[in-house]
């Protein structure tokens, strides 16, 4: 069998995280089996769908990095062939219209409620003669579906699931304007596309069942299907909204890495042992739909902003800078006049756990901060300082070797002057220059921050110490 997968979702909102998990694991499958990926936009719904929504779908998969081998093709530009099919239906007996109005169909739901029975269509239109059909008025068509039997398949992760089509009423498959609708279309882009596998989230497993038995009616093979189940929020209910970030570009904004994204995607459901970090290509080697958990998965922040930062620490600092580019362009960061990012990433990593955090920690390298870090200037810049920031000073601006191993060295002699511990000189001095008391190595970041921004900033601690001196 040539596998064939698709993602088909409806542009009516951003791409989520389920989204994304499905979109996942219908492309490593695809590519585990040397198959075919396809994006097909499921955009029928013309109220709801919007092209912001498109986009919003393909700049996700884009930076996601899910490429489709076809694609993306739109189900808007589909309906003649849908049309065909539905004649296709009417002409065999397959399929008939329905004059209903919509009070009847109200009535007859709110009696089934009543009587606590199944609720859907009761067949009312399914044997009137053609020629007590009136096509001028207003009718949708609906599928026969089959009133006797059951319709069983293997699902690839559920198991095997049987419905009785006693519980199957006749579904909608073109409205009264002409449109097709979702189960319908569906049926024919897979059998169209020549699609193998659908693997989709568990609030379809419904529709297989109406949608097998209309493959059948079309004479066609039916796909395997694989249904994955939902994914839950940090609180063990539904994720939504209310959980924060669920959109993917939400994810970029807020400074993950995609590839710590699709770790943690993979990883929510789907396991190899107790390993935790997979490459694209131990992903696409290792994975299998048999090994996807049956039960719903939590999402843990937590565990994201972990593997975040193992990425951020792993990823050459090439790949990191890439990303990391977007977040110094918000924050309105230049970094075309300094130190290399490429070079501050590895020493900095450790220190943050999105790269949003990790633009705002290497600012000072590059800009004046504003304000010193209270905690830090309370506790390091008291008038103790004054002297060994004045005498270190002294010693910077006459040094013309500005290498870290040379003015870790002068930081060391002003410590042995003053006859005091590296910590009394050293912290002082990191807070004056980066206006907090985190950095790398104190000779590291002087080097990089450049003698004309650290006497500028030594000078701007000094008149800190001067004003709490005349406070006190």
């Amino acid at each position: 069998m040539t596998v064939k997968t698709r993602f088909a979702p409806s542009p009516t909102g951003y791409l989520h995280v389920g989204g994304a998990r499905t979109a996942l694991y219908s492309w490593l499958y695809a590519k585990k089996n040397n198959g075919k990926f396809v994006l097909r936009i499921e955009d029928t719904d013309r109220e709801r769908s919007t092209e912001e929504s498109v986009q919003a779908i393909l700049d996700g998969m884009n930076w996601l990095g899910l490429a489709h081998d076809e694609g993306p093709i739109y189900q808007t530009h589909r309906f003649e062939r849908y049309a065909e099919i539905r004649d296709q239906l009417l002409t065999d007996k397959k399929a008939y219209r329905c004059y209903c109005s919509k009070e009847r169909l109200e009535e007859l739901r709110e009696q089934q409620m009543a009587n606590k029975e199944n609720i859907g269509y009761d067949g009312h239109c399914r044997n009137i003669s053609e020629e007590a059909q009136d096509l001028s008025q207003p009718h949708v068509i609906r599928f026969k579906n089959p009133l006797d039997g059951a319709v069983t398949f293997v699902d690839l992760i559920k198991g095997e699931i049987t419905v009785n089509n006693s519980e199957l009423d006749d579904l909608i498959i073109a409205r009264s304007d002409g449109t097709p609708t979702y189960n319908f279309t569906v049926v024919v882009d897979d059998l169209d596309m020549e699609i193998s596998h659908v693997i989709r989230g568990d609030d379809h497993v419904n529709n297989t069942p109406r949608q097998i038995n209309m493959i059948e009616a079309l004479g066609s093979q039916r796909p395997l299907f694989a249904h994955v189940p939902m994914i839950l929020g940090d609180d063990g209910k539904r994720l939504s909204k209310r959980h924060g970030a669920v959109g993917v570009m939400q994810y970029r904004d807020d400074g993950y890495l995609p590839q710590a994204l699709l770790n943690y995607l993979v990883r929510l459901g789907w396991s190899h042992g107790d390993q935790e970090l997979f490459s694209r290509e131990e992903m696409i080697e290792l994975f299998d739909l048999k090994d996807v958990n049956r039960a719903p998965s939590a999402f843990n922040t937590d565990k994201l902003n972990w593997l975040n930062q193992q990425y951020m620490k792993s990823l050459p600092a090439s790949e990191v800078a890439k990303h990391l580019q977007w977040h110094l362009d918000e924050q309105g960061v230049d970094t075309s006049d300094g130190v290399s990012v490429e070079l501050l990433i590895p020493e900095m990593a450790e220190r943050v756990k999105t790269l949003k955090e990790l633009a705002s920690a290497i600012r000072y390298f590059y800009q004046d901060y504003q304000e010193f870090d209270t905690k830090a200037a309370k506790k390091h810049l008291r008038p103790v300082a004054r002297q060994p920031l004045e005498l270190a000073k002294d010693k910077l601006s006459t040094e013309e070797n500005w290498t870290a191993e040379t003015l870790h060295g002068l930081v060391s002699s002003t410590a042995e002057e003053l006859e005091l511990g590296m910590g009394k000189v050293g912290m002082p001095l990191r807070v004056a220059i980066t206006g907090a008391g985190m950095s790398p190595d104190l000779g590291v970041t002087l080097e990089w921050i450049g003698k004309d921004a650290v006497l500028r900033r030594i000078d701007k601690a000094l008149t800190f110490i001067a004003e709490r001196e005349a406070n006190i």
